[in-house]
């Protein structure tokens, strides 16, 4: 009998795990970028035998398939899913396809703001705490390829908007959603209430066996929910009221009531992760910790000594009485927002990039409040000067991670903060946000 064909757009982490698996299940597996194929996975597919193609897609191949596998970085107007949709070929995700084939339970997290941190910590809560369990999704290694080489109980997975687009039968044992702020609108024709009904289907499928964690404090959320039908037992969190079942913020502790004979109460003094943004990331991890019945010493032990990951709020260094600050992973105007509210006064804000439409109004007062100069890394800074000529003084414009950081050296006083925390994607001046972290560390490290 002839192998079914399964084509896979992308070769990145998640379209080579995609093709290792599809490999596995006994299917002839075509891969194609439109790009090039970075080494590391060029490699990959020419030591497991499985054709590919690069920096072009061949329609005869493609179109052979009975299903496609896209990368979430393809946008559906793209011509060739275009092409496959006219022939009717179902197209979905990596996660949808690896789901298949593992009885694994999976927590997934999803969010505009927060995902990376909260998909982090609740990793090391419940690894700390013994169970056997993986890391994918958005994050480290792709699903389909542990799926395909490994065996784990549990997945926590950090889940994007354009992942959940192509998933349709899958479904999550625990879903969280932490908030739903404007970001990547280009893909959504700029509606708002298209990119939350795409955030929703976190709950797809779900049913009273499952759970769904949410922020009950995020307007976005409460006003999706009303028009979704959740099936599952939700648990919401707040730091503005109290919460029956769930967690909620009281005389600065945290309180976590999931079996209401054992609740968590944990002051946020004892949390690694500061600033309020982080209070919600906590616990929502916490709660998916309770669901699961891990012990509250072990809970209040790995919030404690967890470290977050590289370029999102990482510290670099204090010199002279300044500390150097890489939030490169803030590619947005809210995780901006987040960065300044977590720092105090006194900031010299590195900021700028490519501009994906960004609205710099909800960062005003924040940066009236905190930023003592601006210094903007990009190619064209015109939209951050119109946005801030009147709320800051100083508003310098720099080319490179290292003439940025001299600048903002030069501006810097004993006690301030030098913050990188761009509010825009990187690559007019850098190949990604962490070669843009990477440079500025560096740029740090010459002081």
């Amino acid at each position: 009998m002839e192998k079914q064909r399964i084509a896979i757009l992308g070769g990145g982490e998640s379209g080579v795990g995609a093709a290792m698996l599809a490999q596995k299940q006994g299917f002839d597996v075509f891969l194609s970028d439109f790009g090039a194929i970075p080494m590391q996975y060029k490699e990959k597919l020419q030591e497991l035998n499985i054709p590919f193609e690069e920096n072009k897609h061949s329609q005869a191949e493609i179109l052979k398939a009975v299903e496609v596998i896209k990368s979430p970085g393809i946008p559906d107007t793209a011509g060739i899913i275009k092409e496959i949709k006219a022939k009717q070929i179902p197209v979905v995700s990596e996660i949808e396809f690896a789901k298949r084939y593992t009885n694994a339970k999976t927590i997934c997290i999803t969010g505009s703001n927060g995902k990376t941190t909260t998909t982090m910590l609740t990793y090391h809560l419940l690894k700390n705490a013994g169970l056997n369990i993986g890391l994918a999704g958005n994050i480290g290694h792709s699903f389909a390829g542990q799926v395909a080489t490994s065996h784990f109980d549990w997945y926590v997975l950090e889940i994007s908007s354009f992942m959940l687009d192509d998933m349709y039968d899958f479904k999550a044992d625990i879903a969280v959603l932490l908030n739903i702020t404007p970001d990547h609108l280009d893909r959504y024709d700029y509606k708002l209430d298209n990119y939350a009904a795409s955030k929703m289907r976190i709950v797809q499928n779900q049913t009273s066996d499952d759970i769904f964690i949410y922020c009950a404090d995020d307007e976005e959320t409460l006003k999706a929910l009303k028009s979704t039908k959740v099936n599952s037992k939700k648990y919401p969190f707040s730091i503005r009221k109290k919460i029956e079942a769930g967690a909620y913020l009281e005389d600065n502790n945290i309180h976590i009531n999931i079996n209401l004979n054992d609740p968590l109460i944990m002051s946020i003094t004892e949390l690694a992760l500061q600033g309020k943004h982080n209070i919600y990331n906590s616990m929502a991890s916490g709660i998916v910790a309770k669901v699961l019945d891990i012990r509250n010493s072990s809970i209040r032990e790995s919030m404690g000594d967890f470290r977050n990951i590289e370029h999102r709020l990482e510290h670099v260094a204090k010199i002279s009485g300044v500390d150097y600050i890489n939030d490169s992973k803030a590619t947005n105007v809210n995780s901006t927002w987040y960065a300044l509210e977590s720092v105090g006064e006194g900031v010299i804000l590195i900021m700028g990039g490519v501009d994906k439409g960004n609205d710099y109004d909800m960062l005003k007062d924040m940066v009236r409040q905190k930023v003592k100069a601006i210094v903007c890394l990009g190619k064209d800074n015109k939209r951050i000067h119109e946005a801030f000529e009147d709320d800051v003084e100083i508003i310098v414009n720099t080319f490179s991670a290292h003439e940025a950081v001299q600048v903002a050296y030069h501006l810097a006083k004993k006690g301030n903060t030098v913050l990188l925390s761009p509010a825009c994607a990187s690559f007019d001046l850098f190949k990604n946000y962490e070669d843009r972290g990477n440079q500025f560390k560096a740029a740090v490290k010459e002081l």
